[in-house]
């Protein structure tokens, strides 16, 4: 086996990426709870992917075949509807864990000075993830499918202009037909997933060369013995490795019960209207899209102009781009920073959430108003963040990490 490493090696740097990202990367020893969540999401891009392939060989990409392709699969495919099962599930699982990840950025501070790149690749990821599932739902070809795709398609007629002319091309048609189905199976299944793969790939990159934050904010490479090995630091395997395997087995219990006991989770993982097949000339009762966008369109909606409202469901998704620098903070973890910041993060957090719910009900003018204060606190959080982070007074911060 020697001998054959060596060989490998002298042509391909197997050992030393073995090395530089597992056996010999050094991270923080005092990882909680919240950093199970960046390896449940490598876990989950897998599954979707190796059952989106499984997926692909019975499915039928045209609009008259979409729907009664995924009803195949469901009930003559072997195992077919465990494996629709567990891709629609695993498509919710990943929005669950990336936001929780994105949650433990926000709270140690991962965005801050040097891991700026790593925070914008992770948005980027973010992003790629919103339009792969975008894309995604349309194939099944239901109802919701159908005009949850005219809703979200139509919005970029609002753009001045070049609006009307934009929304016909990204539809292919007068109207979502199937080439729009064609088309947006093409890049759900090709494009997107090679750029979300070569994004998470240069996130891993460039977590790696400035290292892994922590709980206490503490950079492990200021203290190091005399061979140059952090104090604070134990190598990701076989430590992290198998404190992982942990998190995964409790993740797949709790996937699984999802998947065998209550797949559609009542209509909000799989819509009821989506079981029927698509229909042009009949407008389901309620059009909203499924519950991992309902924080956005809930900002969309509360805006009574349609062009403000594309523009601030835009800016909602672009300043998280830009938060590395609006935080002005000395410290970055939540434990160090003043009372300010800690009820700014906890107003942002339940101003999401309540526009996640509100985006699935449909508008009534008590509700339009609660978005609109939401709406506002959302964006408070980020445009005050330069003066509370600086004014606050802030607890000092340890010289080594804390346990």
């Amino acid at each position: 086996m020697s001998k054959f490493m060596e060989w490998v090696d002298a042509r391909f740097p197997a050992t030393k990426m073995w090395e530089d990202h597992l056996s010999k990367y050094y991270a923080p020893k005092n990882f909680n709870f919240f950093y199970f969540f960046g390896s449940l999401a490598l876990l989950i891009l897998v599954n979707q992917l190796l059952t989106g392939i499984w997926l692909t060989m019975s499915y039928n990409p045209s609009a008259e075949g979409a729907f009664a392709s995924v009803e195949y699969i469901m009930r003559d495919v072997e195992y077919g509807w465990i494996l629709r099962y567990l891709h629609s599930t695993g498509a919710s699982a990943f929005f669950v864990v990336v936001y929780l990840h994105m949650f433990r950025g926000l709270l140690y501070g991962s965005y801050q000075k040097p891991r700026e790149l790593v925070w914008i690749f992770g948005m980027l990821i973010y992003l790629a993830l919103m339009a792969e599932a975008f894309m995604g739902y349309l194939l099944p070809w239901g109802q919701m499918s159908y005009w949850g795709a005219q809703v979200i398609i139509s919005l970029f007629g609002a753009i001045p202009v070049i609006g009307a002319d934009l929304t016909e091309w990204i539809r292919g048609d007068y109207l979502i037909s199937g080439i729009t189905l064609n088309r947006f199976f093409a890049l759900h299944v090709i494009a997107l997933p090679v750029v979300l793969l070569g994004l998470v790939v240069l996130h891993i990159l460039a977590l790696h060369e400035v290292g892994s934050n922590n709980p206490d904010g503490v950079d492990i490479k200021k203290t190091k013995d005399a061979n140059g090995i952090p104090l604070d630091g134990i190598p990701f395997h076989p430590y992290y490795t198998v404190k992982d395997i942990v998190g995964v087995v409790v993740f797949l219990f709790v996937f699984c019960a999802v998947v065998f006991f209550f797949p559609e989770m009542g209509g909000y993982f799989l819509e009821k209207p989506n079981f029927e097949e698509a229909n042009a000339l009949k407008t389901p009762e309620h059009i909203a899209p499924v519950w991992y966008f309902t924080p956005y369109y809930a900002i969309l909606r509360a805006v009574p102009d349609k062009l403000f409202g594309v523009i601030a469901m835009g800016a909602a998704i672009a300043v998280l781009f830009v938060l590395p620098w609006l935080d002005r903070s000395p410290v970055k973890s939540m434990r160090y920073k003043g009372w300010m910041s800690k009820i700014w993060l906890v107003i942002f957090c339940i101003s999401f959430v309540i526009l996640g719910v509100l985006g699935v009900l449909s508008p009534t003018p008590g509700r339009t108003l609660l978005s609109q204060v939401c709406t506002i606190l959302y964006f408070a959080y980020f445009l005050l963040m330069p003066f509370y982070t600086r004014m606050e007074k802030t607890k000092p911060v340890p010289e080594r990490v804390t346990g």
